[in-house]
């Protein structure tokens, strides 16, 4: 490959910075709500353990509430690794097993029934990636009425990388009130968490959803988020077109398949449409640059 243009990096030099734009960021939305604390679903995984080192670090640790939400095929590990981050940070936890009531849901279905619309999906719509959404989803619900109960906003913990690759659920981890790293690629999220502190076990496994037993991000998607991540910054950041990027050293069917991936997931990225029929119509006219607030 003989590319020259690589990801900006998460270093000594610019991470105070980001540090104080994120913590900011972090902040003034909390209080321009009228409320003080957040919410977030706390996974074991970095991008999650980020956004509430974050948190801590902008509104105090006893602003700041964790979920930890397992299903019964949920490693040992992600467990631990999320109890370690509210160990380190001195914050409020509650665990809530959601085993039972996503059981009860597919306690009739079967996977001979399951066929796919998803041309992605050569199998046939394997029961357990619906299994994946539901959990997704219903990790977010509970996050919510958290969120209604502690009255704190629900914290993102998706990174730009997930974002674009439309690898998340739509209502489920993509969902929140504001997401502090929503703009920050996958491997910049691993330099960020050296700078944060956060416990080299979450550092350095593999990225998974933990959706089940030996699932891992890199092995769905085909390809690692090094190369997704140094395609994507210079197909969306660049604005380069495809063939630009093929024509600096990088895979074609890998750029083409991130870039269908980019295009296919927009609606992920949006709000629900709305067809206008009125003068001002809500996320077309009826649009500020700025809050009210």
């Amino acid at each position: 490959m003989n590319h020259k243009i690589e990801l900006p990096k998460i270093d000594e030099l610019n991470f105070p910075l980001i540090y104080k734009h994120l913590g900011n960021f972090i902040k003034s939305e909390v209080l321009k709500a009228g409320l003080k604390s957040v919410v977030l679903g706390l996974s074991g995984g970095i991008d999650s353990a980020a956004s509430c080192f974050l948190a801590v670090s902008a509104l105090g640790k006893d602003n700041v509430t964790a979920l930890i939400m397992p299903y019964e095929s949920s490693s040992k590990s992600s467990i631990e690794d999320a109890l370690k981050v509210v160990n380190t940070l001195g914050i409020k936890y509650y665990v809530s097993d959601i085993s039972n009531q996503i059981n009860e849901y597919f306690k009739n279905e079967t996977d001979e029934t399951e066929r796919s619309e998803n041309a992605d999906a050569t199998d046939g719509i394997v029961l357990k990636l619906r299994k994946g959404n539901k959990m997704a989803r219903e990790r977010m619900s509970i996050l919510y009425d958290y969120s209604y109960k502690l009255n704190s906003l629900v914290l993102g913990t998706s990174n730009k990388s997930e974002l674009l690759l439309g690898y998340g659920t739509l209502y489920g981890d993509t969902a929140s009130a504001l997401n502090p790293i929503g703009d920050i690629y996958k491997t910049q999220i691993y330099q960020l968490a050296e700078h944060l502190g956060i416990p080299k076990t979450i550092i350095n496994k593999p990225p998974s959803a933990d959706l089940w037993e030996g699932q891992s991000d890199e092995s769905e998607l085909g390809f690692t988020y090094k190369t997704a991540d140094d395609i994507m910054y210079l197909l969306i950041d660049k604005m380069y077109k495809p063939e630009v990027v093929i024509s600096l050293g990088f895979e074609e069917n890998i750029v083409n398949n991130i870039y269908k991936r980019i295009k296919k997931s927009q609606y992920k990225r949006r709000m629900p449409l709305i067809a206008k029929v009125s003068e001002r119509t809500i996320n077309i006219d009826f649009r500020y640059l700025r809050d009210w607030s």
